[in-house]
């Protein structure tokens, strides 16, 4: 077969990023070669994938359900917003501009044909491209120079699978309601419905796929149920929200605190830890919390300097020295690990120039204009551990006391991080996904704090391939997946009809 699916929502958060991988899982199973496709991703998340390029970390999650390596073209643009209105505009994986909201909007007509050949090389190459869109498609007042929506859909001609989430209720206005508020030429594209997060008795809801149906002559290709501790590399800031896992184990509980920062990057870092059973994740910016928690990680923030400024303000500062201080482990991630040093040189993210960090690591970070994207591997001494993971950064930490231990050694012989009594830097994200590293640290943790906690042994890739079988389990059993393979290889029906609304101009 070959064909293209796209995957809108009535609203950031219902359930896209999911559904678009549990699609490229349903269609790998059937011995389809299928690859995920985001024309532009707005997230502070991202890994480094094949080639040294940056892309959105729910992208690299979707390559892992489709079982491909990820790679860039599966999203040509990045925006990491690392101000109120101001963001880094990553381009085929690479730092392009730093632009604000409107500035960003004058782009986009050098940045189409970019999109336009990324899908195209993926088309060329797999037999199907599932592609998933950003917010809502009805957003007119960006429907102009629409990159990721609606636009992708008439440019590239793709059916569209609007995905409307039912458990914050209103689902049947806004699945309407988005479908109206598109233009005639933009209606054409939308071929149905998907019902997300819905728990209930299909009964009481059967009434209205019938009538939404009826109403937009569009039909419903499936309810989805409401599943329980699925958050698999979560897109955005709205997923720390929902509680960590705080799974009961046999040998003994950890309480881990993460600094919530305002700009806060790649927190899927911890949810390795979070799928610890007995270790809870929290994120908080409570000086109480920073004093009590077993282990506090101050995670990746796009705004270093802004972040360090905001912890000061409120009086995180003096938590997190004073924790230190006492001996308690503390863990700085990227971002988290250079406010920890005695101080920042940024004439790049935030153009503050010389900065005086927390001072309780002795490390320099000076800023560069070109980013070090990596994929890097390396033995911890004091884990006692093989390690890995990969790095985003503008940042370049230096140790500055050549008594103080560096964190890692990495597979050239270069010390990485720093390591001075329980406090703990490195610049690479990722690290807590390799099973060994991670219960070591659980285990390091466990030993300074004088408490009984024994690590689990699962496997943190194990258990993304078992979410990953899960949703697509949840596609293949609750959506009519024959509609759906007709709908891939021979686009929207011809004759879908027009929701009139009084419209001044056209799209």
């Amino acid at each position: 077969m070959k064909g293209a699916l796209l995957v809108c929502g009535t609203h950031s958060d219902a359930g896209k990023s999911l559904i678009t991988a549990g699609l490229c899982r349903w269609l790998k199973r059937r011995g389809v070669s299928v690859a995920p496709f985001k024309a532009q991703n707005m997230a502070l998340n991202s890994v480094v994938a094949r080639g040294g390029f940056e892309i959105g970390r729910a992208q690299a999650m979707q390559a892992a359900a489709a079982g491909v390596e990820a790679e860039v073209a599966m999203n040509p643009i990045l925006i990491k917003p690392s101000g109120d209105r101001h963001s880094q505009v990553i381009v085929m994986g690479r730092p392009y501009a730093d632009v604000g909201a409107r500035t960003y909007q004058g782009l986009k007509d050098e940045l189409r044909p970019i999109v336009a050949d990324a899908l195209a090389d993926l088309r060329v190459r797999f037999d199907v491209v599932v592609c998933e869109g950003a917010g809502s498609p009805a957003e007119i007042n960006l429907r102009a120079a629409d990159l990721t929506n609606m636009g992708l859909a008439r440019a590239a001609d793709l059916p569209v699978l609007l995905v409307g989430d039912i458990d914050r209720g209103g689902v049947f206005a806004s699945l309407l309601g988005t479908v109206a508020a598109l233009s005639a030429e933009d209606q054409r594209h939308i071929a149905g419905y998907v019902i997300n997060k819905f728990r209930g008795d299909a009964s009481i809801l059967a009434p209205g796929l019938d009538q939404i149906t009826a109403l937009t002559g569009r039909p419903v290709y499936g309810v989805l149920p409401f599943a329980e501790n699925l958050t698999i590399d979560a897109e955005d800031s709205l997923a720390i929200e929902a509680p960590r896992a705080d799974v009961e184990g046999d040998g003994g509980t950890l309480d881990v605190a993460v600094v919530r920062l305002r700009w806060m990057s790649n927190f899927t870092d911890l949810d390795a830890l979070a799928r610890e059973p007995g270790v809870r994740v929290r994120f908080t910016r409570s000086a109480v919390d920073i004093a009590r928690a077993d282990l506090v990680v101050v995670p990746g923030t796009k705004a270093t300097v802004a972040d360090l400024q905001r912890l000061r303000a409120e009086g995180l500062d003096v938590a997190l020295q004073r924790r230190a201080a006492a001996g308690d482990p503390i863990l700085g991630v990227c971002g988290g690990y250079q406010l920890l040093g005695t101080s920042i040189s940024d004439d790049v993210e935030s153009g503050a120039g010389e900065v005086e960090g927390l001072g309780v690591l002795p490390v320099r970070t000076p800023f560069a204009p070109d980013k070090v994207l990596a994929t890097v591997t390396g033995h911890s001494p004091l884990l006692r551990s093989d390690v890995g993971g990969y790095e985003i950064r503008h940042g370049r930490p230096a140790r500055t006391d050549p008594e103080a231990a560096p964190l890692i050694v990495t597979s050239g012989g270069d010390g990485e991080g720093c390591v001075v009594g329980a406090t703990l830097g490195t610049s690479w994200h990722g690290l807590l996904e390799h099973d060994d590293a991670r219960r070591a640290l659980l285990r390091w943790t466990a030993a300074t704090r004088r408490i009984d906690f024994v690590p689990a042994t699962i496997s943190f890739h194990a258990e993304r391939e078992r979410q990953l079988d899960r949703l697509g389990d949840l596609v293949e059993e609750h959506l009519d997946t024959d509609a759906l393979l007709t709908l891939i290889e021979r686009g929207a029906p011809p004759d879908l009809p027009d929701l009139l609304l009084e419209r001044a101009a056209p799209c």
